[in-house]
């Protein structure tokens, strides 16, 4: 686990990260990135959207321009105060200070799910997918954006050694673990030689559980 994962140290870390955060962010994750992700979700005016992780609301400002019902989360308070800086405390967006493994809101409490930047720093990655599973309505999908494990050997040292990274066959894990289905995954890249983020969408099962005799079925014939 890296050293990163682990919450009290992720909060330090913010406390001052916050301060830069939005100068160097888009060397890793930028506006392109972010509204290429955005249109892989279509959401609808009237969609209830909650951003997990949700920061100094860089995704959050991109989320505004398909609803106008966008309900943000962030243990860090450090990096809220930036949002709210943006945003107002509760006028254009309702703010939550939580957790991503225990999320304060009810079962089937949103249309859509976005988290991006926040997986790497969760303990137990599949508890927060199943509480993501759990608050989005059945048939609807999240997106999670994450980053992608570096091909060299010592990168991926020190990757391991920092915080989350992982690939695609693992995020496919992670995502089934959790109970997902229909699950894609994208690589994006602001340039040549900066890091990878992996960007994957999922569908909460639908209710009457037709994903689940679907998928028993797929693996009946493939067997």
């Amino acid at each position: 686990m890296g050293v990163l994962e682990n919450k009290s140290r992720a909060r330090l870390f913010y406390k001052y990260l916050s301060k830069v955060y939005d100068r160097i962010n888009p060397f890793v994750w930028n506006e392109e990135m972010r509204d290429e992700a955005l249109e892989l979700l279509d959401i609808q005016p009237d969609d209830r959207v909650l951003d997990v992780g949700s920061g100094t609301g860089f995704a959050t400002e991109g989320l505004l321009r398909y609803t106008d019902d966008v309900h943000a989360l962030d243990q860090s308070i450090h990096q809220m105060e930036k949002a709210f800086a943006k945003f107002g405390r509760n006028d254009r967006v309702r703010f939550y200070r939580g957790d991503a493994e225990r999320l304060p809101f009810k079962d089937d409490s949103f249309d859509v799910l976005w988290s991006s930047g926040s997986i790497e720093y969760w303990p137990n990655p599949v508890d927060a997918l199943e509480e993501f599973r759990r608050v989005v309505e059945p048939g609807n999908r999240v997106l999670v954006v994450g980053p992608d494990y570096p091909e060299t050997g010592p990168f991926q040292y020190l990757a391991d050694a920092i915080m989350l990274f992982y690939d695609e066959h693992e995020a496919q894990r992670m995502f089934e673990e959790a109970g997902f289905v229909d699950i894609e995954h994208h690589i994006q890249q602001a340039a040549p030689g900066t890091p990878r983020a992996i960007t994957t969408v999922a569908r909460v099962p639908d209710a009457d559980g037709g994903d689940e005799a679907d998928a028993g079925a797929e693996a009946e014939v493939e067997a």
